[in-house]
């Protein structure tokens, strides 16, 4: 049976039912968002690559291919999705991807997911297919819907099939370490951000501060004169990287228990060190993102973490860990109510992922 017929009429028989819906991959994110509830929709059975265009620089999928059929046809062209989605130790679904929104170390040079998304579509609680956007650019015009479903986490349909702008492999990369504190790790982001280095990713735990760099060999040679610290074997390099993009590394794997939790700051990287809060123990701290993008295990409450998250002009983002509130840090009045007017106008009687997104939606 024809993938997208069956997909319309388990809509049918949820909207006929008063059943909500619970869109699912490969359920590699399932631990991300407020709730889960509803019956289970797979979308892998959606699956394949529908077209590729290396000299265009862009693939087009059906919502649930595998992340790896995608990063193999791309590599065979030595083509690559440039913001490294996580894979959570699994295979996530393209559909998946772009539904989550959550991007990789290469995030603060490259861009995010929604920066690649050129069109996409999606099925609407009304069986409908929509298409927004395009496989080009110049397509894009207007308000785009198909950025907007990034991080939307299936808020607003089932997102059916994707275009995704792709990039050139780096012609060099190489791998810098060096030694400091957390604060002097923010201190060198600061300065290497004003000059014109092709760092593609920075990371500082434990006393060690790791740098990639990007690009053509000169650019790369150069950057290293000005950057200093050793150099660290290519694949040494590759896999520590690629464990920090699939939260693998022995930091993300420890415990937490009814009072301490992991939260994921979002900040303007140059936001200050302590943002008003006790001191973290340098092992409960990871940054990323050349500082705008930091880890912390913390057994404070939410509402001053967010706070000084706020203050500082970013959000806090509870990671996992006991909950005295939602995950996500709360909405301004009026953003919520922009998100509750796209639920009413894509989805009104909140058929797909209630809850997911916002707990009341």
């Amino acid at each position: 049976m024809d993938t997208l017929a069956n997909f319309r009429d388990r809509i049918a028989a949820a909207q006929a039912g008063a059943k909500p819906l619970r869109l699912r991959g490969a359920g590699t994110k399932d631990f991300y968002g407020e709730v889960l509830f509803g019956d289970v929709l797979d979308t892998r059975p959606h699956r394949g690559i529908v077209s590729y265009e290396p000299s265009e620089l862009v693939v087009t999928a059906r919502c649930g291919t595998p992340l790896s059929e995608v990063e193999s046809a791309l590599a065979a062209e030595r083509q690559f999705l440039a913001f490294e989605p996580p894979r959570f130790g699994a295979d996530p679904t393209i559909g998946g991807v772009v539904a989550a929104g959550l991007s990789g170390p290469r995030r603060a040079s490259a861009g995010a997911v929604r920066d690649f998304v050129l069109g996409a579509s999606l099925l609407g609680a009304g069986g409908e297919e929509l298409h927004f956007g395009g496989q080009v650019m110049k397509n894009v015009a207007g308000f785009d819907v198909s950025r907007l479903l990034c991080g939307s986490l299936g808020f607003l349909g089932l997102i059916t099939q994707v275009s995704l702008k792709v990039m050139p492999l780096p012609r060099a990369e190489l791998t810098l370490q060096l030694d400091c504190d957390a604060r002097d790790a923010l201190a060198r982001f600061d300065q290497w951000r004003a000059l014109p280095l092709p760092i593609s990713a920075a990371c500082w735990q434990a006393g060690a501060l790791r740098v990639r760099l990007s690009g053509a060999r000169s650019a790369v040679r150069a950057a290293c004169a000005v950057i200093g610290g050793a150099s660290i074997a290519d694949a040494e390099a590759a896999d520590g990287w690629q464990a920090l993009r699939d939260q693998s590394q022995p930091f993300f794997g420890r415990a937490v228990d009814e009072t301490r939790s992991l939260w994921r700051l979002s900040l303007p990287a140059t936001a200050p060190f302590d943002l008003g809060l006790a001191a973290p123990a340098p092992d409960d701290l990871l940054i990323e993102w050349a500082g705008a993008l930091r880890w912390l295990y913390c057994a404070a409450a939410a509402e001053p973490i967010r706070t000084a998250a706020a203050k500082a002009g970013g959000t806090a983002m509870r990671w996992c860990g006991p909950r005295d509130g939602p995950m996500f840090h709360p909405l301004a009045p009026a953003t919520l109510a922009l998100h509750r007017r796209l639920k009413q106008a894509f989805d009104p009687l909140a058929l797909f992922n209630r809850g997911r997104l916002l707990e009341a939606a």
